[in-house]
């Protein structure tokens, strides 16, 4: 069977025509269904209009609203591949990654008028020709207006030009560690991403899914798709904010949603002031961080079941996940492989690991994705050609372990991994410990030097307690810890500095935290 993405929006028109497919919230728009596919269509032809053929890079640069998904299906149907734009991002930053993708066109909203005349004012820089502010009309001299091209385009049915091996879209990564790399995904990874999770979940048709976080993210605009492909309501939200979160959930019925830790963390700081009913919420899921048991319980006790996920933007987000009941049980784990995914945990031969044994996170599946963009030697050195099966596995560069039962516990990036004393310390393993302290809002570990250990950690937290002290977080850590796992300075700060995603930024950890000598 040859699958294409934008033709899940066709039939889902066809399967559903009246069904609501799309709610703004900023805007109070609502599409059905067929609506928004003959938008997707006329986006599609618009760009052809405009020159854009089958291969060619397209960027968004906007907030969640209805013209990302159209963007993204009608591009789909047509082979147009996507690349969507971080745009907490600086305008050299953008830059890079228009160059480095090709990016022949950008579709902006009006947030970034101000960034958008500067990389035109780049001139040569990029290979962005065709400019499309989202709006009726643009108030830039050299950019259309979404909307008037739209009204010039046909909504008819294209025929599909991409199919299977085609590209879809060019997701850059946070570069945590550096500069970002494009992970390139197919039509057919992008169809069985859905698949899988329709395999893996309780989605039903006619269910109403809040989509919180950044679209320009693989965790929003994954479970977007999924949402179409079930026949499921997209209702989204323009940015993240916890009483509208609330709200909506109550007003729009939704179903499910999905969140990274620090945002279940202000939707439970004010649930006792807004008092949601949330009675339609059948369930919410987090990743990108490991969940505190501690907001599974209370989301559980609240009757909102929270699964927690573990993926990365190469893998489509999908990797593992672990039902509410299952965390508890297990504190820490991030669950077992979707139903067509395969994990296992290696060391540094790719031999397998007896259970338990510490090694690398691998990830098996059609949802991997094809390469990164012009960069073969780091693909090559995270695809891995398994000649044993003829399989090809993902390697995460993270850090876990499998219990005898399957379940992944995720421990850190291998990156991240500190050496103390000659011993391997993974910082997770530390946060997870700290984060169960009561007067412990939030935690991340990093390394510092150490003339006696080479490296000692220290714990950054964020207070849930003004009266929390070092001394009452080192304190907690005593036998729980190995010595030599234990930090050896607390350093307090107001917030942990995150990525879009959720991601703790280890690197402006360090450049901002004081330098605390431990010996």
């Amino acid at each position: 069977m040859k699958v294409n993405v934008g033709e899940i929006l066709t039939r889902r028109a066809r399967q559903n025509p009246t069904m609501e497919g799309v709610v703004d919230v900023a805007s109070g728009r609502r599409f059905t269904y067929t609506e928004v596919n003959e938008r997707a269509n006329r986006i599609g032809d618009a760009l052809v209009r405009l020159g854009v053929r089958t291969g060619d890079r397209v960027g968004v640069l906007a907030k969640n609203g209805p013209e990302f998904l159209e963007a993204f299906f009608g591009c789909a149907k047509l082979g147009i591949v996507v690349v969507p734009l971080n745009w907490r991002l600086i305008a050299d930053e953008l830059e890079f990654i228009l160059a480095d993708s090709g990016a022949t066109s950008l579709i902006f909203d009006d947030d970034f008028t101000a960034t958008v005349e500067e990389l035109h004012a780049r001139g040569d820089r990029t290979a962005v020709r065709h400019w499309i502010q989202i709006g009726s009309k643009s108030r830039l001299g050299f950019a259309h207006g979404y909307e008037d091209v739209l009204a010039a385009a046909s909504g008819d049915e294209p025929a599909i030009l991409a199919e299977d091996d085609d590209l879809l879209h060019i997701m850059y990564t946070s570069g945590t560690t550096g500069l970002p790399k494009g992970a390139v995904h197919t039509q057919a990874s992008g169809y069985w991403a859905s698949v899988n999770g329709a395999l893996t979940f309780d989605v039903r048709n006619g269910d109403r899914y809040q989509v919180c976080l950044p679209m320009f993210h693989i965790g929003a605009l994954y479970p977007a798709q999924a949402m179409v492909h079930l026949g499921a309501t997209n209702v989204i939200l323009r940015e993240f904010d916890p009483h509208v979160a609330w709200t909506v959930i109550d007003d729009e019925r939704i179903t499910g949603t999905l969140l990274v830790p620090a945002m279940l963390t202000f939707m439970l700081d004010i649930v006792e002031q807004v008092k949601p009913r949330h009675e339609h919420l059948r369930w919410a899921m987090s990743g990108a961080a490991p969940v505190p048991v501690t907001s599974i319980q209370a989301y559980t006790d609240m009757g909102i079941p929270l699964w927690q996920l573990y993926g990365l933007t190469e893998s489509y987000g999908i990797g593992t996940a672990s039902t509410a009941e299952q965390s508890v049980e297990r504190p820490g784990t991030a669950g077992r492989g979707y139903f067509l995914s395969d994990v296992r945990v290696v060391d540094a031969e790719l031999r397998d690991l007896p259970p338990m044994v510490q090694g690398e996170i691998l990830i098996r599946g059609p949802h991997v994705m094809k390469e990164y963009w012009n960069r073969p030697e780091a693909t090559t050195e995270t695809l891995w050609f398994d000649q044993a099966d003829g399989s090809t596995w993902l390697r995460t560069g993270d850090a876990g372990v499998m219990d005898a039962d399957g379940f992944i516990f995720v421990q850190d990036r291998i990156k991240d991994m500190l050496i103390s004393g000659g011993e391997n310390v993974y910082p997770a393993e530390i946060e997870n410990v700290i984060l169960g302290h009561p007067g412990v809002k939030e935690v991340a570990v990093i390394g510092i030097p150490s003339a006696k250990w080479g490296e000692s950690p220290l714990a950054v937290v964020v207070r849930a307690d003004d009266s929390l002290t070092e001394a009452d977080v080192i304190a907690w850590c005593d036998g729980k810890l190995g010595r030599f796992k234990m930090p050896k300075a607390v350093s307090f700060i107001d917030v942990i500095p995150r990525n879009p995603s959720g991601k703790v930024l280890k690197r402006v950890l360090r450049q901002t935290t004081d330098a605390v000598a431990a010996e």
